[in-house]
């Protein structure tokens, strides 16, 4: 799987995430304070992260910031992404079940390696689910996307 990487911060969680990803035999696109002259601003590396999504350039993306917040605030601008930020691997795996997320946002303040690990875990193990009620709200978010194009 191609997963473009972005964060603002050249924190040691940021570039063991890289690690981690192509250990796991992904290629990894970065972007931000992890790329030679990237834009380090967690607004400007998060959508270049979560356009690479959107454009099918990539297939998933994670986006770091200190907090995490205002990378997943960034990458949910981007129509087509559904970014969530995940502090722990329960949300991680219900936000790709539930919500079909394709852009995960963490904490370069909160996540170590350990939990780093049991997150990645499971998102990658959560596939979108099949329930009517969360494919009628994931339609809904595209619908909202589309309304927020066409004005």
């Amino acid at each position: 799987m191609r997963i473009s990487v972005s964060s603002d911060m050249d924190e040691p969680v940021a570039r063991y995430l890289v690690k981690e990803l192509r250990e796991r035999g992904h290629e990894v696109l970065t972007h931000g304070a992890l790329a030679p002259g990237g834009t380090t601003g967690w607004a400007f590396c998060s959508e270049t992260a979560a356009r690479q999504v959107a454009d099918g350039t990539s297939d998933q993306a994670v986006v770091c910031c200190w907090t995490g917040t205002g990378a997943s605030i960034a990458a949910n601008k981007v129509p087509g992404v559904r970014a969530a930020l995940c502090a722990d691997a329960y949300t991680a795996d219900g936000a790709r079940r539930w919500n079909d997320a394709n852009v995960l946002a963490l904490s370069l303040r909160l996540t170590s390696e350990p939990l780093l690990k049991e997150i990645l875990d499971a998102w990658f193990a959560a596939r979108p689910g099949d329930d009517a009620e969360d494919l009628e709200n994931v339609a809904h978010i595209g619908r909202l996307d589309a309304g927020r194009t066409a004005r």
